[in-house]
């Protein structure tokens, strides 16, 4: 896998402050000094909603400590939420965890039995092309009108209860590699591969529990299945926000939690590492802020992010209810909480992605 040779180091974690198992190490309450405190206070006021759209949780780490942690009205440190496409990254985790057992080959044409029929033009796709949004496949990411929706019909509609089945009949729209285009189709097709090559929906399960978030001390995290056993890698994984800090903090530490190497660290580079066509705004399951300080993120819906940004040793945790309109107000007070932890006056700021990522269920 490529490098990101561009991109800042990732960091060690800093020698005398201990991993967050079971419980994350704070600051003291000084740190981050009062444009910290302000910028938190700023982003959590009543009188911004309207602007601001509802605020679940906010869990900065940096230097490997919790320096700023807020909870709304309808939250708290043990009160799980969705990830929505969140879960898309924490799916790349999940295959780096198959490749690193040799169980998948990214480069490989992807093992999807739809297109083995000879002469079938989608048999040139790769698991490569799916994890960077490069399949070529037809898929409306739209979230205005449920009957030309593919993602909506995908998770509630008539595919919900084979999602990968679903996006597996697309047509190719490009050929292979050659077009940039987000989908979730495409990662509930990753995470069906996924399934098959670790042993079905419960090898799955257990690699998911016992090889990822069991390492990280994730003990609230649940993923999702559909009926047909594959984890909904596009959208479904319940956290809490710390516990979505502790994935980030893996990604920011190049793969390493506490004495265990839980990823290579080639394979957190392949997830920060530009896919052509995407304006460098797009790795591979993670979206890429082309900043001098190597911010990477995972997003999803309304507004739910965990930034990872190696320059400040930082991971930022937001988990909300914003809707698409004012999610450029939400990222610029998400943006004045990351410049009160160093980040320098012409720093662009947390900008929007093109994900909106998967719509509220309506029934």
């Amino acid at each position: 896998m490529p490098r990101a040779d561009a991109a800042p180091a990732l960091p060690e974690q800093p020698v005398g402050v201990p991993w967050p198992l079971p419980e994350w190490p704070c600051a003291p309450p000084e740190t981050g000094g009062q444009a910290l405190a302000d910028a938190v206070r700023e982003l959590f006021d009543p009188a911004r909603e309207a602007e601001l759209g509802r605020q679940h949780a906010l869990v900065v780490v940096q230097g490997g400590r919790i320096v700023a942690e807020r909870y709304g009205p309808e939250s708290g440190p043990d009160v799980p939420h969705i990830s929505w496409s969140m879960a898309k990254s924490i799916l790349h985790a999940a295959v780096g965890i198959a490749v690193a057992r040799g169980l998948l080959d990214p480069e490989a044409p992807a093992p999807v039995p739809e297109w083995s029929t000879p002469g079938d033009p989608r048999a040139a796709i790769t698991l490569e092309h799916l994890l960077r949004m490069s399949s070529g496949l037809r898929f409306a990411e739209d979230y205005v009108d449920p009957e030309s929706s593919d993602v909506i019909q995908m998770l509630f509609g008539r595919g919900r209860d084979d999602v990968a089945g679903f996006a597996a009949a697309m047509p190719l729209a490009h050929p292979p590699g050659t077009v940039w285009s987000y989908s979730s189709g495409t990662s509930n097709l990753v995470a069906r591969i996924l399934g098959a090559a670790v042993g079905g929906p419960d090898a799955c399960r257990r690699l998911l529990q016992e090889e990822l978030f069991g390492p990280l001390g994730m003990r609230s995290a649940e993923a999702r299945f559909d009926a047909a056993g594959t984890f909904i890698g596009s959208s479904f994984v319940f956290a809490t926000a710390r516990d979505f800090a502790r994935f980030g903090l893996l990604y920011l530490r190049g793969g390493r939690f506490g004495p265990r190497r839980v990823l290579p660290r080639s394979w957190v580079d392949h997830a920060r590492t530009p896919t052509p066509g995407s304006a460098g705004r797009y790795g591979a399951h993670f979206w890429l802020e082309t900043d001098d300080l190597g911010t990477f993120c995972a997003s999803g819906f309304r507004g739910q992010r965990i930034a990872v940004v190696p320059g400040l040793d930082l991971v930022l945790v937001r988990l909300g209810d914003t809707p698409t309109e004012q999610a450029p107000a939400l990222l610029a007070a998400l943006s004045r909480v990351v410049r009160a932890c160093g980040a320098p006056p012409d720093w662009p700021g947390l900008r929007p992605t093109d994900d909106v990522s998967s719509p509220p269920a309506t029934g």
